[in-house]
């Protein structure tokens, strides 16, 4: 693990984001680690320091816009964008779909950037690239605090994660005895 990571992972332990039970993911899956970004949230200082340590690693990434889907991304979105002095958006579910709202639109192939807190197997950010490209803007990377899938979730456009970890996920009738004698959590996104 380099600096960044435990640095990363220090911020996750101290405010409590990091938690340890029986907890059933966005994804249905079921995993003995939960990361619980609402709590890393709450700790403004902590998220001024993972955007500044997120965009340190977006390189040469290009964008005019940071999308964020709701509910995850929207903090670490806002602070992305508010430290690269771009304009930030966000999506979200309307009949179990993100969409745009509000009055969001893009330009004709304006260069944006999605923001996401946790991805586990990607599914809101294939539906962010595919609500980008169908609104007529362009995705250029997708930038995650924790990417669960330690690398294994590949997207179209560029990904970058400030700490990739892979626990062991679980279908629901696949869940080790040890596991399913802990009470299930399903403590939200």
């Amino acid at each position: 693990m380099d600096s960044t990571q435990t640095e990363v992972l220090d911020i996750f332990t101290r405010t409590r984001a990091l938690l340890r039970g029986h907890f059933v993911l966005r994804s249905g899956l079921h995993s003995g680690h939960y990361f619980q970004c609402a709590q890393v949230c709450q700790d403004m200082v902590a998220v001024t320091r993972l955007a500044e340590l997120l965009i340190a690693k977006l390189g040469g990434v290009k964008f005019s816009t940071v999308l964020a889907p709701a509910m995850g991304g929207l903090v670490i979105g806002q602070e992305v964008a508010r430290q690269t002095k771009t304009r930030y958006i966000f999506a979200e579910k309307e009949n179990n779909v993100l969409v745009l709202r509000r009055g969001f639109k893009f330009a004709p192939g304006e260069p944006v950037l999605i923001v996401e807190d946790v991805v586990t197997r990607g599914g809101r950010v294939v539906e962010c690239i595919n609500l980008i490209r169908a609104a007529g803007g362009v995705p250029v990377a997708v930038a995650m605090l924790v990417d669960r899938s330690a690398a294994t979730t590949r997207f179209d456009i560029p990904a970058i994660s400030l700490l990739e970890l892979s626990f062991p996920t679980y279908p629901a009738d696949q869940v080790p005895t040890e596991l399913a004698k802990i009470p299930v959590e399903k403590p939200g996104s």
